[in-house]
């Protein structure tokens, strides 16, 4: 018997493996099992060079087994297995080199991120569960004695002969109080599906206490059927792991049915996604995935999905961002690159340029895939659109390259429920008259001085309508069908940042929400002075009822005599008032609350009524209706505004069946 104690400093460098090289005590099944894969991975290379000589039944194995009374978990390969001097060098020592340096630089660290290299340090992850493991291997060589190590807390080991009979290697954990999760059945095979689903040796998983219990039964059975000779053939156990998984295929290989298959298996997502992107690629780097596109319900704000990344089929984490694109963060699909350079805990990517030559990659077959979409398959394009949008627009803010690829596969919905392209909206858009500047009115100085040049390119630039809110929008929707005039549907949350992006993109457009103004379509020609008296008189008309003295106010003879009035916000004061929104900026910000316009239609018999009998007595609250129907046609009534406007209502109605 040989005792001894493990090198480089074993009581330092073992409350760092236990406590903080993994975030996931849970990992230490993927060491423990990517271990065994890799010992069955060297006989096998040895058998095809002819080194080493196997029995014509070999079925290559790892299984992983529980023992709830016992409170063990143990792990067994019929790999390579190890001698005695094998066990010396492999287990008995730390190897790996600066193990000084590294001791100091990192003890009081926190940031796993920091270390860099290979260790093959695996192995003392049980020691992260287990205050006690043991070792028992029959190395392949003929001849080779069997060896037995255990350790008890890492600190220090015992080694002599084993009686074990089988080649390769045993390793069993006594698993610590608060680890005995780990012995549970259903615990593991859950910590095996995240991590060992695609490793490349089929793993079995066995409960000792439910084998024992069903050798005994099946005992008792072939005693009870002896007489006839008709005893039940055991079943055979299935492996929990899939070796060649889709991903690994050759597309080609691939059928339609089978992706759909993996993608409900994988990400437990019964509904069907809308396409995927089959990545195969052995130059400059070797790298197999498979991205699905998700159907997105657009009801929520936030929309994740997943990436598991793998490196030769072993699981090494969710959403990888150095790998990953982040606007492909959205989409579901599995990775494998057995090039990336992974830390010590294989948790994270070293920082390496080739990492990011990956991602490039990854971003310019997903635009490959849409632009070609786009151009063969434009039905099916158009019918994902509203769920592919998101991951399109996103990539566009995040990443030039893929913006250059897509800007023109970028399609808008209409009015009309069509899909067309900004420049199919341009060429049937027309610059904005200017407005005519009322008489002494001087413009409100600015901190950045406007050359009558650039004032000149703004206002000869296009405009975009688009509408944000479908049914809050409705009023100024009708009024645009019935000119004849289009918008552009831009509902979701990113459509803002993005229009800012189209604006930066393209410098013959500038974007205005169909509330921004009433426009020279919607009205008859007048002269600049022909509803002067009327502007006067009902702004101050409406200015004394609402007690808003800077409340704007402007009149127009709109074509429609049916709309009384309409608000506006301008584009600038409301891009400013979201943006202080999204920062957080809007609660106590009142003094920065932008001024709406009131625009009074001349038209319209209300207006007439208001502005020819200002004294009436009925003449205050159609004011105030006037007001809330056109700020409810814009965006919400704030709750004190609702009340009021419901309790006006009711006091109209009332004052109707009187008159009757």
């Amino acid at each position: 018997m040989k005792q001894g104690s493990l090198s480089i400093n074993s009581e330092n460098i073992f409350p760092i493996i236990k406590k903080w090289l993994y975030s996931d005590h849970d990992i230490f099944v993927r060491e423990l099992v990517s271990n065994g894969c890799d010992a069955v991975t060297k006989l096998k290379k040895l058998s095809l060079i002819g080194e080493a000589e196997l029995p014509e039944d070999n079925e290559w194995r790892i299984t992983v087994r529980t023992n709830p009374e016992e409170k063990t978990l143990t792990f067994i390969d019929n790999g390579i297995g190890m001698t005695a001097e094998e066990v010396e060098e492999y287990i008995n020592q730390i190897a790996f080199s600066g193990a000084a340096d590294f001791l100091e630089k990192y003890k009081d660290k926190a940031n796993e991120d920091q270390i860099i290299g290979h260790f093959g340090l695996g192995f003392y992850s049980a020691f992260m569960v287990a205050h006690k493991v043991t070792i028992d291997s029959l190395s392949y060589q003929p001849g080779a004695k069997a060896v037995h190590w255990e350790s008890e807390e890492g600190m220090e080991f015992t080694m002599d002969d084993s009686d074990y009979a089988e080649r390769g290697t045993m390793i069993t954990l006594y698993l610590n109080e608060d680890s005995y999760e780990f012995s549970n059945e259903y615990r593991i095979k859950g910590v095996l599906e995240k991590y060992c689903s695609f490793m490349p040796v089929p793993i079995f998983f066995e409960d000792e206490i439910k084998l024992q219990k069903e050798a005994e039964e099946a005992e008792k059975k072939a005693a009870e059927k002896k007489d006839d000779g008709k005893a039940e053939e055991p079943k055979k156990a299935e492996p929990v792991n899939e070796t060649y998984p889709l991903f690994l295929h050759t597309p080609s290989e691939c059928k339609e049915e089978e992706y759909k298959e993996f993608y409900r298996k994988v990400f437990h997502d019964y509904k069907e996604p809308l396409f995927w992107i089959h990545l195969n690629m052995d130059y400059p780097f070797n790298l197999k995935g498979i991205l699905y596109f998700p159907k997105i319900n657009t009801e929520y704000d936030s929309i994740e999905g997943t990436i598991k990344l793998y490196n030769n089929q072993v699981f090494i984490a969710d959403n990888i961002k150095e790998v990953i694109p982040e606007f492909l963060m959205l989409l579901k699909g599995v990775i494998d690159c057995p090039d990336i350079p992974l830390n010590v805990s294989r948790s994270a990517l070293q920082n390496d340029g080739f990492v990011r030559k990956i991602s490039d990659y990854i971003s310019k077959k997903v635009a490959d895939k849409l632009s070609g979409m786009y151009k063969t398959e434009r039905e099916t394009y158009e019918k994902c659109w509203d769920d592919i949008c998101p991951f399109i627009k996103f990539g566009c803010l995040k990443d030039t390259k893929f913006r250059d690829k897509m800007k023109d596969f970028i399609i808008f919905k209409n009015l009309e429920g069509k899909y067309i392209t900004l420049p199919e909206y341009l060429e049937h858009a027309t610059a904005p008259k200017a407005e005519p500047e009322a008489e002494g009115e001087e413009k409100e100085p600015s901190d950045t001085p406007i050359t009558d040049a650039e004032e000149a390119k703004e206002k000869a630039k296009k405009v975009v309508y688009y509408v944000t809110d479908e049914q809050q929008q409705s009023q100024y929707i009708n009024m645009f069908k019935e000119s004849g005039m289009d918008a552009l549907i831009m509902t979701h949350n990113i459509d803002q940042p993005f229009i800012t992006q189209l604006e930066q993109d393209n410098d013959t457009c500038r974007f205005m929400r169909i509330d921004a103004d009433v426009t020279e379509a919607f009205k008859e020609e007048t002269d600049a002075d022909e509803l002067k008296g009327e502007t006067d008189a009902l702004t101050a008309l409406f200015r004394r009822v609402m007690g808003n003295d800077k409340l704007d106010v402007k009149v127009d003879k709109l074509k429609n005599a049916g709309i009384a009035s309409v608000i506006t916000l301008s584009e600038e004061n409301r891009r400013m008032q979201d943006m202080m929104k999204m920062y957080g900026m809007g609660g106590g910000m009142d003094a920065f609350k932008p001024e709406v316009t009131l625009v009074l239609n001349a038209n319209n018999n209300l207006v007439k009524f208001v502005f020819e009998n200002p004294n009436d007595a009925n003449t205050d609250i159609i004011c105030e209706q006037l007001y809330d129907l056109a700020m409810i046609a814009h965006a919400p009534l704030a709750p004190e505004a609702m009340t009021k406007f419901m309790e006006r209502s009711n006091k109209i109605m009332g004052l109707l069946i009187v008159n009757k």
